[in-house]
């Protein structure tokens, strides 16, 4: 059995040889309430942390010397639920994240097709399903700028696809074609044929049999240009949520090469159209990935493909999201459909019990309060067959649904809840594509946390990037206002659920850290790797929250520290 281990931390020594760099004038958070004044870094790891004139002792003539008047330091902030690969990817193609409608969409598409004449395939996305008349834009818009190449764009939550005329006609799909069991194609009422967006599994499976495979150094450059992306965040490590053997093997290349500065939990892919005989294929990648040695190993980092993903539901804004109760018809009534399981409750008990026995942490994804109530049921599965003794801190990720009675059972399983936090807010894809299906009711029990946190339950946090922001500044307003932080005026979006600052932060240092098993980080403490992000500005300084807004989103990150090494400088 390999199960996750966590290096003890090693104490470092104040009296051998100076430091590598030291920052002082910015206020140092230890934990809740409790602040130092300076930090020094040496051979990778934290050296000192306290009075800006002991801290300075350990300075020398090769010391690295940063000083922020009324900044603050605080761990490496790490992300729990992450596409990195595919995000970097888009970043290097077709990056739609950033703009806001139709038009603005298809001018990046038609620049984009006409300075790459040579591409057989269009490949990108990020467009967001508000901007489109029910969440689902139309193969004519691309047939009128692309109409000769085939065009395939996974929208902003990587739930759908657009794709044109030329896409459907290389894979065969027309009225006459049948929707996949786990997804649905979109359909003219009239005719019934195909329109241009793919739902969940009709998306997954174009791309995965038409849509040509990156190859290991595409896949090398998408990772290192998201980690350049996320190291000027402030991230500097994460849990990537979908590492498929291609995107496997480019981590290993960079991890084994010194290039991956990040260190990186992999969350292998479950198929969920196999069953149980799956694992073992997932334990020899395991044993793969975990035989690859990285410069920065001694400090617990590198890649760790220790984690299995399983997709346990959709998403709410598609009616895949599993609930317990029929969607709303949004006019007063009520469907039939109740979303759908894309792991049948008995297979998932099954298989996360054996993940479990083979020692892999199990990192589910659920959206509606169905959904989740059934990846808590597999984890008391687990518990029950093979004890409750194993640290394997499986967690659940996006919680957007929870029933309140299943609140109190995150903290009782052990289960880590994973919080996407900035989807806790209003804006149009919530208003207009979410509140009106589930009702009155049950839209006021969306993105708990804190009820989840008076429950007892351990809090992470990840961006699920590039769905959104990867900015952890970004979320973090969101968590502590419930607010966006590009329009505060708006009315808070349930604010009981608020989060405390020291909470919030808490999770996206201590408790990523928690759920990826790095005891060496997820904190500012002498021996620990010195994986650090120094703010502009101090988010606990009093009077910096006034009048109901906590403008954490304003601060920027002056520097990026990784395994000791300076990764990022504004």
């Amino acid at each position: 059995m390999r199960t996750p281990v966590e290096l003890p931390v090693n104490p470092v020594s104040a009296h051998i040889g100076p430091a590598d760099l030291v920052v002082t004038g910015a206020r140092v958070r230890l934990g809740a309430g409790r602040f130092a004044e300076a930090v020094a870094v040496r051979d990778g790891r934290i050296a000192a942390v306290g009075d800006t004139a002991d801290v300075l002792e350990l300075a020398g003539p090769r010391t690295e010397r940063v000083h922020a008047d009324g900044g603050l330091v605080l761990p490496g902030f790490q992300d729990a639920h992450i596409h990195a690969p595919f995000a970097g990817r888009n970043l290097l193609r077709i990056w739609l994240n950033d703009l806001e409608g139709r038009q603005a969409y298809l001018d990046a598409i038609a620049s984009y097709a006409a300075a790459h004449p040579e591409e057989p395939w269009i490949v990108g996305g990020g467009w967001a399903m508000e901007y489109f008349p029910g969440g689902a834009p139309r193969k004519e818009d691309l047939d009128a700028i692309v109409p000769d190449r085939p065009v395939f764009l996974f929208n902003r939550d990587v739930h759908g696809a657009w794709v044109n005329s030329r896409a459907l006609e290389l894979a065969g799909i027309d009225r006459h074609t049948p929707d996949p069991a786990d997804g649905r194609i979109e359909r003219d009422p009239a005719t019934g044929e195909p329109t241009g967006t793919l739902h969940e599994g009709a998306a997954y499976s174009f791309n995965d049999h038409h849509v040509p495979l990156p190859g290991r150094s595409e896949w090398e450059a998408a990772i290192l240009a998201a980690q350049t992306h996320l190291h000027a965040l402030g991230v500097t490590g994460w849990q990537d949520a979908w590492v498929t053997p291609g995107t496997q093997a480019a981590y290993q290349a960079l991890a084994e090469d010194g290039r991956l500065t990040a260190r990186v939990v992999g969350a292998l892919w479950w198929d969920r159209h196999r069953g149980l005989e799956q694992v073992a294929d997932l334990l020899t990648r395991r044993e793969q990935g975990l035989a690859v040695t990285s410069p920065r190993a001694g400090l617990g980092a590198g890649f760790l493909p220790t984690t299995v993903k399983i997709m346990t539901d959709g998403i709410l804004e598609n009616h895949t999201g599993a609930l317990l109760e029929p969607y709303c018809d949004g006019c007063g009534g009520h469907s039939t459909n109740s979303g759908l399981t894309y792991v049948e409750p008995e297979l998932l008990r099954a298989a996360v019990t054996d993940l479990d026995r083979h020692g892999f942490q199990v990192h589910q994804h659920a959206i509606g309060d169905r959904a989740v109530r059934i990846a808590l049921d597999a984890v008391a599965a687990a518990r029950r067959v093979n004890g409750p003794g194993g640290d394997h801190r499986h967690h659940i990720a996006h919680v957007q649904l929870i029933h309140p009675v299943d609140l109190p059972r995150f903290a009782e399983l052990g289960v880590v809840a994973n919080l996407q936090a900035y989807w806790a807010k209003s804006e149009p894809q919530m208003d207009e594509l979410t509140v009106p299906f589930l009702g009155e009711e049950r839209a006021r029990l969306q993105y708990p946390f804190a009820g989840l946190l008076r429950a007892g339950a351990r809090l992470a946090m990840g961006s699920d990037w590039a769905v959104t922001t990867a900015n952890p500044l970004e979320q973090l307003e969101v968590a502590v206002t419930r607010t966006d932080p590009a329009d505060r005026a708006i009315a808070p979006f349930l604010p009981r659920e608020r989060l405390p600052l020291d909470a919030a932060v808490d999770a996206f240092t201590a408790g990523s850290a928690h759920v990826n098993h790095d005891g060496q980080a997820g904190a500012v403490e002498v021996g620990r790797r010195a994986d650090l992000v120094l703010l502009d500005r101090d988010l606990f300084a009093p009077g910096f929250a006034s009048g109901g807004v906590v403008p954490v989103a304003d601060a920027r990150v002056l520097l990026t520290v990784a395994s000791g090494e300076v990764v990022h400088r504004a």
